[in-house]
């Protein structure tokens, strides 16, 4: 069977150790305060104070060795010794054992000291409630009878110290029984209310997970724009931090970013309005924030949900590419069949003799579209059919020298001009988390982009690769710069999207196809936004410590 008893509990139905312990320590502080008192006896007159000493001698032995004892216990529990349940029974009868002494020495059963027995019953009942306590109880009625009998026998004390014996005795057990069910019903509910703060914790600790673990950012903020909690999506989404129990440092505790405190600002003033999307920096996605108040009445703390626009864009498209893949897929027989006689009859045109300068325009625009149709259905379907990432630790530092080199020799191959390739690479490069193949084909279609548009506009097919190490000191990044004309602000955010492009011979996949595949390796491809000529992308890796 299961152990339903609760943690706070020993078996027995006795506190805990550390409970224990505790109750025993202020219970011995009880009895030094007492010892203290009993000495302070010594240095008075007794007449004074309406005491009688049968044994001063003895009373002064007894006074000087219990406060020795409970000394001695005291350094032992100072030194940090945890009391067994048996150390506490040899405690409790001793007290009780020197107790009667003391009375025994003084005027006998009358005297104020027997109802210092009754503290020493409860503290044992409070320490041990169990079949323990009874016999405290037990051990003092029968102390306390013997003394009695034994002053009426020997010393001719009056019959009434037996019933006050007897009134003692009713008195102990009285309070051993009453103590035991308040300190079990105490135990209980406390044994209760700790399972419950237990429950209450893992609770806690389990939504905390799944807060952390949710890809939708969430805060918490206050009115001022104080950061009160964040969890890792938001994190990343607006601060650059990759995941919360990764990085090092986190905002919480610190303000929103400038743009997030903006339209905090205006939901405060107009709580109806949708605020507009926005980064939190140039290679950050784009993100709708809503805010609702935790507090309906007061409203002093705030939620925020910051939604990654991108995702929900991506997934849009990959349902779109995904019924395409398979349309294109299915007809890529029926349409490549016509494709290829075209391109075949057109070959057969250009070997005759009797061509004029306007039929071989023709037959370039044949073939220059002809090749531009295969390469869209090459591409859809390669999106259709793409792999799932098998990632690995790269070390950009080697990796990215060998990958130009080898890059260099087959754009040399082709007919394109030779490049001029400019590498620059930090020091103390975090270790990159990709798969190789899925990064050297983003590369290769970043550097076929740059260098021909290089080449259109400057005449040279140039490029400058800077690999280098984000702000946050935990995450690689390859910048790729061409010398091309740029990018118009007005399409920064339709550069991403399947089949756009600016180039008439394009297929408007390119990108697309490389953010996917930074994607799937949980990196970020973006489109850097300075002054400088020409255009700049930048792909900022995951931590090398996340699993993919």
């Amino acid at each position: 069977m299961p152990n339903n008893q609760p943690a706070f509990l020993t078996t027995s139905g006795t506190p805990q150790p550390n409970q224990s312990t505790r109750l025993f320590r202020i219970y011995n502080h009880y009895r030094l305060a007492i010892c203290m008192m009993l000495v302070g006896l010594l240095l008075v007159d007794p007449g004074d104070l309406g005491i009688q000493f049968r044994a001063p001698e003895l009373f002064q032995i007894g006074v000087f060795a219990y406060l020795s004892l409970n000394v001695f216990i005291a350094l032992l529990l100072f030194a940090g010794i945890k009391p067994q349940p048996r150390h506490v029974i040899v405690s409790i009868s001793l007290d009780i054992a020197f107790l009667h002494g003391f009375v025994y020495c003084t005027s006998g059963i009358e005297s104020g000291l027997a109802n210092l027995v009754i503290i020493a019953v409860a503290a044992g009942n409070i320490l041990t409630p169990s079949r323990i306590g009874t016999l405290y109880a037990a051990l003092a009625a029968i102390g306390s009878l013997l003394l009695a009998a034994w002053s009426v026998l020997v010393l001719d004390d009056k019959a009434d110290a037996i019933v006050r014996a007897g009134t003692l005795g009713i008195l102990y057990f009285a309070a051993a029984f009453i103590l035991q069910s308040i300190t079990r019903r105490m135990t209980r509910s406390e044994a209760l209310a700790s399972s419950r703060a237990q429950s209450i914790q893992q609770l806690e600790q389990i939504n905390q997970q799944i807060i952390q673990r949710m890809r939708t950012g969430i805060l918490v903020v206050d009115r001022f724009g104080n950061i009160r909690l964040v969890n890792a999506a938001a994190e990343e989404l607006l601060f650059g931090i990759p995941g919360g129990a990764l990085a090092k440092r986190s905002p919480k505790g610190q303000a929103l970013p400038r743009l997030l405190r903006q339209r905090l600002e205006d939901w405060l003033k107009a709580p109806e309005l949708r605020t507009a999307p926005f980064q939190a920096s140039p290679t950050a996605p784009l993100v709708q924030v809503n805010f609702t108040p935790l507090d309906q009445e007061h409203g002093e703390l705030i939620l925020v949900f910051v939604e990654d626009l991108g995702k929900v864009t991506q997934q849009a498209q990959q349902m779109k590419l995904a019924a395409l893949g398979r349309l294109t897929a299915g007809i890529a027989h029926e349409i490549r069949n016509p494709l290829g006689a075209i391109s075949h009859a057109a070959q057969l045109m250009e070997e005759s003799d009797n061509l004029g300068p306007g039929d071989q325009k023709m037959l370039d625009i044949i073939h220059r579209h002809s090749k531009r149709v295969n390469g869209i259905i090459e591409n859809v379907l390669d999106l259709s059919r793409r792999r799932e990432a098998s990632s690995e630790l790269i070390d950009i530092k080697t990796w990215l020298p060998e990958f130009l080199d080898n890059y260099r020799h087959t754009a040399r191959d082709d007919s394109s001009p030779t490049p001029n390739i400019q590498l620059g690479v930090d020091d103390n490069l975090p270790a990159a988390r990709f798969d190789p193949s899925q990064i050297e084909q983003v590369m290769v279609n970043l550097c076929d982009n740059g260098l021909r548009y290089s080449f259109q506009t400057v005449g040279e097919a140039t490029l400058q690769i800077h690999a280098g190490i984000t702000s946050d000191g935990e995450r690689a990044f390859i910048d790729i710069r061409d010398q091309g004309p740029g990018i118009q602000k007005e399409n920064h955010g339709a550069v991403f999207e399947p089949f756009f492009t600016t180039d008439k011979s394009g297929t408007g996949l390119g990108l697309y196809l490389a953010r996917e595949l930074c994607e799937a390796n949980q990196a970020h491809l973006s489109l850097l936004n300075d002054d400088q000529p020409g255009s700049c992308f930048r792909i900022t890796f995951a931590h090398p410590g996340r699993l993919i």
